[in-house]
């Protein structure tokens, strides 16, 4: 039986992971999507109500009946040829991911974490509610674009503002990135172009330091994050070399937490980011069902991609 990994060719993280199988003589194929369709292929029938086949890939064969897991790492997007239009491109992207995505998501084997699962958890809005109802504390957080409505929740105390999903974008060649950010007073007097899109606002909350948790499986693995400089106070994402880690146990109300939290959306694997307050409440910031973790086990000495290895080989 084989394992499956969807990630890119670079890609050190999934390379953890797939060192770790060879050292234990699990099968396994890693599988670019950006070789599709150029370099890879897909060749699947439907029998008895059950895909079968063949996914050929990076000059090895894999069957598709013989899969016993899948890892969605981090999928990089199809590549086709040079001479197709934007329109044709379009329509190739489209028809390749309910094509090859679909038949790989129809087979009946453990994922981390089904592609399903991940657009399901991927909206910040839902994760806010499952936290609540699993037990987590969550900040109080306005969703608008309407000026006004901005205003009016300020005036409850300090508030922040983040992207509701990926904090950077590539715009004419160069790659822009946007952190959390307190919304100060001249940021309130002059909303203009908020109306254009949704956007998220949150109380800020007074912290002792931040929490990543890691839960892969059965297993958790937490690490508080210091920070040493007032930016990375408001976002630790905005300086690595600032920071301070350690490996902590979280309390068991964040414990049961995070495991229903899982446990409602479907997900095996899950980045938990949390706040932890002066007073010791750890308060629920949101959850990345593909979440980096390479750099948190290095730093805390945490067997992450070992415990990511033994879902996938257990199947």
């Amino acid at each position: 039986m084989t394992v499956l990994v969807l990630a890119a060719d670079r890609d050190p993280t999934a390379d953890r992971v797939i060192r770790t199988l060879h050292e234990r003589d699990v099968p396994h194929v890693r599988f670019d999507t950006a070789r599709f369709p150029l370099e890879a292929a897909i060749d699947a029938e439907l029998r008895q109500g059950r895909w079968t086949g063949r996914l050929r890939t990076n000059g090895k064969i894999v069957a598709l009946e013989e899969l016993r897991s899948i890892w969605y790492r981090s999928p990089a997007a199809f590549e086709f040829p040079g001479t197709l239009s934007a329109t044709e491109r379009q329509w190739a992207t489209t028809e390749s991911k309910l094509g090859l995505g679909g038949v790989l998501a129809a087979l009946p084997v453990c994922w981390v974490n089904h592609p399903a699962r991940n657009a399901d958890a991927a909206y910040k809005p839902v994760q806010l509610v499952t936290a609540a109802r699993c037990g987590l504390q969550v900040a109080d957080t306005l969703v608008t674009n309407e000026a006004e409505a901005v205003r009016r929740f300020a005036c409850g105390g300090e508030v922040v503002t983040k992207a509701f999903g990926s904090p950077s974008i590539r715009e004419e060649g160069v790659r822009k990135v946007t952190f959390t950010a307190l919304v100060t007073e001249s940021d309130l007097a002059d909303l203009r172009g908020i109306e254009v899109s949704a956007h998220q606002f949150q109380r800020w909350v007074p912290k002792l330091c931040d929490a990543r948790v890691i839960v892969v499986g059965d297993r958790l693995f937490a690490a508080a994050i210091h920070a040493r400089t007032e930016e990375t106070r408001v976002d630790w994402r905005n300086d690595y070399s600032a920071l301070r880690y350690e490996r902590i146990e979280p309390p068991g109300q964040v414990t049961n937490g995070v495991r229903g939290y899982c446990a409602a959306l479907g997900l095996v694997y899950g980045a938990f980011d949390f706040v932890i307050r002066p007073d010791g409440a750890w308060v629920f910031l949101e959850c990345n069902a593909g979440g980096q973790y390479g750099w948190i086990e290095d730093e805390i000495e945490a067997p992450i991609s070992e415990a990511i290895a033994d879902v996938l080989e257990a199947g």
